[in-house]
């Protein structure tokens, strides 16, 4: 079973005769027509907003196709902030969702204008000491703690994660910022990652929407809106089958209607903070073969390596792999995909069934747009690659240059001995 490309293999080698591999490369037409689904998906809700995290893809380029379909950016630093401002996001386009944060980042994101997100009840005292105020809108991050399952067996641990509040001290943090004069809240939470089910959201919803109904009741406070964060996952697999955002927007639907409504609180507006969801079936990494190696296993050597995808390195995470030009020949080769660097967790795919490769051979990693080029590091020396877009015209435009040599010394302040080097 395989995966389709949204390139050809006539696009890549006309692409490769200007642009060498290792790239990222991602589809505009796709990007677009995914992010009009998401807000058809919500449009019974009319404050309905999706903030995209800027953390699964910092491109400038990607960030402005996001903003011309209607989205906000969710940051959790200062350059993130830093680069939403460049681009004209402005105000409560902006949400900052951090923790362990930096005092001066709090003081960016108020100078912003941006909602602020606390991920804990002893930022309050941080904040108000960094601002000399606290904001008139403001939002709460909650962890119910324990363990979240979903009827058909995922379950992710809250209560082992380092986020949010729990529900004594959510309730204690809305009435110290209702004292310290805020005057409309938000709750946020995530308690589950790359979940392929369309149940997820409406069930995180209902516990979400339920706490809104209690603190409401407790406090008195005016909840503006409730952002359900991330967590709804992509088909990464070939056998899975992909999350329908129109049946989770009405999963959602029905359980505002069955618990916010009645409340008195149907003007709640509903947020989201997709990254993954939004982006990472749109971009792919491409890849050529230059080694094979026949010892204890088969091994094929490409030029991309961990640098340019961690994600396998790190999680043990599946990428699907298509052999471009050999999309129907049969998987009847067993490889190793690895890269160059001195680790043996740079691998790509292990004992993955794959067509003969061959030398030359252009390889495609899928659903790389979200958490692929933004995890890159230059351990080894190696040098992040370029990121392309593939527009809806057909055309191929360069997003992000590769980088260079000169990038990577450009840090050391050795001129003294570095002066003589050849970039």
């Amino acid at each position: 079973m395989d995966k389709k490309t949204f390139v050809s293999l006539d696009q890549l080698n006309e692409i490769t005769k200007t642009y060498p591999t290792p790239f990222h490369l991602y589809d505009e037409k796709g990007i677009r027509e995914n992010a009009r689904k998401l807000k058809e998906a919500f449009s019974w809700n009319p404050g309905f907003r999706e903030y995209f995290a800027v953390k699964a893809t910092p491109n400038p380029y990607i960030l402005k196709i996001l903003q011309e379909c209607g989205c906000g950016t969710d940051c959790s630093s200062k350059t993130e902030l830093m680069l939403s401002d460049a681009l004209g996001f402005h105000g409560h386009d902006i949400m900052f969702s951090s923790n362990d944060t930096p005092p001066e980042e709090f003081k960016l994101a108020d100078e912003l204008g941006a909602i602020i997100n606390l991920d804990d009840i002893t930022h309050i005292a941080c904040l108000e000491e960094t601002l000399g105020h606290i904001p008139k809108t403001i939002c709460c991050r909650y962890n119910p703690g324990g363990i979240f399952t979903i009827s058909n067996g995922i379950m992710d641990n809250p209560g082992d994660a380092k986020y949010g509040m729990t529900t004594e001290q959510i309730t204690e943090a809305y009435q110290i910022l209702k004292a310290k004069g805020a005057e409309e809240f938000g709750i946020h939470a995530f308690l589950a990652s790359n979940t392929v089910t369309n149940d997820y959201y409406p069930m995180l919803a209902k516990v979400l929407f339920q706490l809104a109904v209690s603190l409401k009741k407790e406090t008195g406070v005016h909840i503006k809106f409730i952002n359900l964060s991330g967590g709804i996952g992509v088909a990464y697999k070939p056998e899975q089958k992909p999350n329908d955002i129109a049946k989770i927007g009405e999963g959602v639907r029905k359980v505002y209607e069955e618990i916010l409504v009645p409340a008195g609180m149907g003007d709640v507006a509903i947020y989201t903070e997709l990254g993954r969801f939004m982006l990472a079936p749109y971009g792919c990494l491409v890849t050529k073969a230059i080694h094979e190696k026949h010892t204890h296993k088969e091994y094929i050597g490409v030029d991309a390596c961990a640098v340019n995808l961690m994600r396998p390195a790190m999680y043990g995470a599946y990428h699907h792999i298509t052999v471009m030009g050999k999309e129907h020949a049969p998987c009847d080769c067993k490889y190793d995909v690895v890269g160059s660097l001195c680790e043996n967790n740079d691998k790509f795919a292990i004992d993955r069934m794959l067509p003969h490769i061959d030398m030359g051979d252009l390889l495609v990693i899928h659903d790389t747009g979200a958490h692929g080029f933004a995890m890159g590091y230059n351990y080894n020396g190696r040098l992040r690659s370029a990121e392309l877009l593939l527009k809806e015209d057909g055309s191929v435009q360069m997003i992000r240059r590769a980088e260079t040599p000169k990038d990577y010394f450009a840090t050391f302040d050795f001129s003294d001995i570095l002066k003589d080097m050849k970039y």
